[in-house]
């Protein structure tokens, strides 16, 4: 379709709108990535306070509530996984239409996305439901199964809803639209935020009570976006679920990007799992709760990351969509050196202030015994912020550009080879214990994420030869 059939598409009341959002991803990549991330940064440190606030209220519960949460946190993140990868997997696919200005094909592709994600998520929820405890028991919970199955089972219960939200705010980000984005976290964020006390100590319901906060919240936040999404019809992405049938090209672009996006962020939950019981073996479930309580901490530090990750995969989506290989690359190179950057500056800051953060996590009667192991930490991975952003925006730049199998395979070696290899040696053959798990982290994730980042600039180097080829032989005939 050229721009003025496209056009003329539009003005003829074709359903949907040339949003701002749209302009942007098929303008300056440099422009894009910063309009585009802000928000979604602004949005992801809002989020993680909330996993801070909520850390910080279920910490008054005591060492074993914490390791509990520790428990759950794989688990959890196994649903927000199999949802993100539907979201990216579609997200990206949208994006690439858009820059290709098929509009239809776009809206094709947010059908089938949401879809997809309804018969994911009933899959999903029965099973982890009825086998908590047992699956809590195999992953070396102990004492702390009881608290862990109780805060699991309402989490797992919600799963439908956490799927919808995480899927609705991709089709947001995919059209450029990341403004109403952030104000969709941002209000679940804060919900959960004023809930969690309240649920957990003024309803007495104990560490349930902050899954049913975090349920609530995002249930919240998933009626504003099905709102915009289906009632106002003011998104450039339009609904038509009337004669639907699945397309197997548009499943397969779809699960080409969610299923390798998916099996990422599930290699790092089954990482975590590991590091769990490497932790369980060299410590006590103390060290699950300093190493969960830890990572809550540090992800305050790649918020900021995960907010440009988001812009990347939809610029470098649109890019590919258009063909223009050069402003991909643009993408990319300039991401990662705004991002590592920004973590180098959040690195030196908790650094600093480690002891004091800890403290605020620790001062429950239960807890206090870990707040030089939760410094230690803190501290330890100062240096895991800035490489890995080499990682995460190599990552997106694949997803962008339909091929998520390529950021896996280095995403496997990264979590499920190198972290949890180099964890052990540290912590056994090196007998540095505990402390050595959070070495292994560092030197684990260090080197998967520079193998991706080379890997990614291979691929572009490949788009552009043949983008010149290309050109050279349109100047020749």
């Amino acid at each position: 379709m050229t721009d003025n059939q496209y056009k003329n598409e539009i003005a003829a009341g074709h359903p949907g709108r040339v949003t701002e959002g749209v302009k942007a991803l098929q303008g300056d990549p440099k422009k894009a990535i910063v309009k585009l991330a802000i928000p979604m940064i602004v949005a992801m440190f809002v989020q993680t306070i909330y996993s801070l606030v909520d850390t910080y209220w279920v910490s008054g519960l005591g060492a074993d509530a914490l390791a509990a949460m520790g428990f759950v946190f794989p688990f959890f993140f196994i649903s927000m996984a199999l949802s993100n990868g539907i979201g990216i997997g579609g997200g990206a696919a949208i994006s690439r239409r858009i820059g290709a200005k098929d509009k239809t094909g776009a809206d094709n592709v947010a059908v089938h996305t949401i879809i997809m994600i309804f018969l994911l998520a009933l899959a999903f929820t029965l099973p982890f439901y009825l086998f908590a405890p047992q699956l809590f028991s195999l992953a070396g919970a102990g004492k702390t199964t009881e608290l862990a199955v109780a805060y699991a089972r309402v989490i797992f219960l919600g799963s439908i809803i956490v799927f919808f939200s995480n899927v609705a705010n991709s089709i947001l980000r995919s059209e450029g639209d990341s403004k109403r984005a952030m104000q969709a976290m941002i209000l679940g964020a804060v919900l959960n935020i004023v809930l969690d006390p309240i649920f957990i100590y003024s309803f007495d319901m104990g560490i349930a009570g902050a899954a049913w906060a975090t349920v609530i919240s995002i249930a919240v936040s998933a009626l504003l976006m099905a709102n915009w999404l289906f009632f106002r019809k003011d998104t450039y992405i339009t609904f038509d679920f009337r004669d639907f049938h699945f397309d197997k090209k548009i499943v397969r672009d779809i699960l080409n990007v969610s299923i390798p996006a998916s099996a990422e962020q599930l290699s790092m939950s089954l990482s975590m799992l590991f590091m769990n019981f490497i932790i369980v073996s060299v410590s006590s479930t103390d060290g699950v709760a300093v190493y969960s309580t830890g990572w809550r901490i540090a992800t305050i530090a790649i918020a900021p990351l995960m907010g440009i990750a988001t812009a990347v995969v939809s610029v470098s989506g649109a890019a590919i969509g258009s063909r223009d290989y050069m402003k991909a690359r643009t993408a990319l190179s300039y991401s990662t050196k705004l991002g590592f950057l920004i973590e180098c500056g959040a690195g030196i800051l908790i650094f600093t202030f480690a002891t004091q953060i800890a403290s605020i996590f620790t001062q429950a009667e239960g807890g206090a015994h870990i707040t030089a192991d939760l410094a230690h930490f803190l501290r330890v991975m100062c240096l895991f912020y800035p490489i890995v952003a080499l990682g995460i925006f190599s990552s997106s730049f694949f997803q962008g550009a339909g091929r998520g199998i390529n950021a896996l395979i280095a995403t496997l070696l990264r979590t499920i080879v190198f972290t949890p290899l180099f964890a052990a040696l540290f912590a056994f053959v090196l007998d540095m214990g505990q402390v050595g798990v959070w070495w292994g982290m560092i030197a684990g994730n260090g080197i998967g994420s520079v193998l991706l980042f080379l890997w990614a600039r291979y691929f572009l180097r490949g788009l552009l030869r043949t983008e010149r080829i290309g050109r050279a032989e349109g100047v020749a005939a």
